[in-house]
């Protein structure tokens, strides 16, 4: 079947020979079998299927990079803005081990909610590094997003007795058969009804994994051409504890053994050794990044929450590096998640100039693309996949209309969006999911999370409970 999107006001189409992105007005666009097959004015049919697009924005879907669906949405109004003075304020160490869903029915709703939100903010493609269960690849197929699957393994977890120092519980036995696991779960990804769902590596933390471990799971990712993501420099507790293992920074050690190259998406890098908050000896990793290849994932919104900031994102854009957006956290919401990263790069870098928006569009199209190793999402170009967006540029909050996506991201965010379609397929028609029950999904979130909330005092290491280690906002008065 061919569709035809007529008199389009704004098309966000891909200018290969500038390698940018560009706007075209009173533009059609026309796909079949889930391939853009044109791009022009009034174009020649017959079409099956002809929409008017007049009135509309429309721009490549969202790709994001690193998102955790199915733990972070249960912690909404809990881990807003918890305290962990020990730790620099990183939520790593002491609440996020507390604050978990207890069961697959709690992570079920939390990654239905979240890919809800997702697909209602624009993105049509993601990547969700979470720990398998039963449902999951089959819920990311249902859920019509084109989903990389990135199961978690490692070989030792952390744990405080203190609140201050940082213990690592180390099974190699463990983490060998979690990656075996996931070498599986990879492999059942690709034989999902949708083609949509794919797969990739992901050991957890660069702290909690052996150098064999990670040599060999990106060994494995580089024999099936499969992208690497890790979490690393994201905090300055992670940062002190690879220099006193190996007298090196997790990039510069990353680098050394090998794994780090233009398949290696590394979440956060935020704590590179020239990072003012660690007053370090060095400079090397930024260089040692643009050298690698290796892709920056960058989520602002749940490390400006700590006062934590990557220093900036402009200067890693300008040095080369590659960048693209995750949303981490909730919301996920990854206009807002845009937005938020310019406004920290500005905060940071003292000045607008640091970043544009134009640069964090890129960032969250293209450079997302480019750290899947993909040159057929991200954009809006013949042979390109048809996912995009289109926004109702009747809408208060994009009005009055004169620069659409900044206007969308500054201002309307998803209010605006209409449809969202991936491959072809429209899954959010006129502001409503077409694949998900939101209300239905949240309403389990909402028991999920109360179940959550009890057990908190047998997962934190002094006993605490949920109101202790995350007060409310306003003290409850009895009538």
């Amino acid at each position: 079947m061919s569709t035809v999107l007529r008199d389009i006001d704004y098309l966000v189409a891909w200018h290969a020979e500038a390698g940018e992105h560009v706007y075209v007005r009173s533009a059609d666009l026309a796909f079949a079998d889930g391939v853009i097959t044109a791009i022009g004015k009034r174009l020649d049919g017959p079409f099956d299927t002809e929409i008017d697009a007049s009135g509309h924005l429309v721009f490549p879907g969202l790709v994001n990079v690193h998102t955790h669906p199915t733990s972070e949405t249960i912690r909404k109004g809990v881990t807003d803005e918890t305290l962990s003075p020990g730790f620099w304020h990183s939520s790593l160490y002491e609440h996020l081990p507390a604050f978990n869903p207890v069961d697959d029915e709690g992570r079920s709703a939390c990654l239905k909610v979240a890919l809800a939100e997702l697909l209602l903010s624009g993105v049509t493609t993601v990547i969700d590094l979470s720990a398998p269960f039963d449902g999951w690849l089959e819920t990311l197929g249902e859920s019509g997003l084109r989903a990389v699957a990135a199961p978690f393994f490692r070989d030792a977890r952390w744990f405080t007795t203190d609140g201050h120092s940082l213990s690592y519980d180390w099974n190699e036995k463990a983490g060998r058969e979690a990656f075996e696991r996931a070498c599986r779960v990879i492999e059942l990804a690709g034989q999902q009804p949708s083609s949509r769902v794919s797969g990739m590596l992901s050991p957890s933390q660069v702290d909690t994994c052996t150098e064999s471990l990670l040599r060999d799971s990106h060994a494995f990712a580089t024999e099936r051409d499969l992208p690497w993501t890790i979490h690393a420099a994201q905090s300055v507790t992670e940062f002190h504890e690879m220099q006193k293992r190996h007298g090196k920074s997790p990039i510069e050690w990353l680098a050394d053994i090998g794994v780090l190259d233009q398949r290696s998406v590394i979440a956060h890098c935020i704590f590179l050794d020239s990072h003012p908050w660690l007053h370090w000896t060095t400079n090397r990793d930024l260089e040692v990044m643009v050298e690698s290849g290796a892709s920056v994932a960058h989520c602002p919104t749940v490390f400006s929450r700590r006062g934590i900031a990557l220093n900036t994102l402009g200067s890693y854009l300008r040095a080369g590096v590659n960048v693209g957006i995750g949303t981490d956290t909730y919301p996920h919401n990854m206009l807002d998640e845009m937005r938020t990263a310019a406004n920290a790069a500005r905060l940071v870098g003292q000045t607008v100039a640091d970043v544009t928006f134009r640069d964090v569009f890129y960032a969250a199209t293209i450079g997302g693309a480019n750290a899947l190793g993909r040159d057929d999402i991200g954009r809006l170009a013949p042979g390109s996949r048809a996912d995009f967006v289109s926004v109702d540029l009747s809408h208060p909050s994009m009005m009055p209309v004169r620069e659409p996506l900044r206007s969308m991201l500054v201002v309307a965010q998803e209010r605006a969006i209409r449809d969202v379609y991936v491959d072809g397929e429209r899954v959010v028609r006129d502001g409503t999911l077409t694949t998900i029950d939101l209300q239905a999904e949240s309403e389990r979130l909402q028991r999920a999370q109360a179940a959550m909330l009890k057990a908190v005092p047998n997962n934190d290491w002094a006993g605490r409970s949920a109101d202790e280690l995350a007060p409310m906002v306003l003290p409850t008065q009895e009538l």
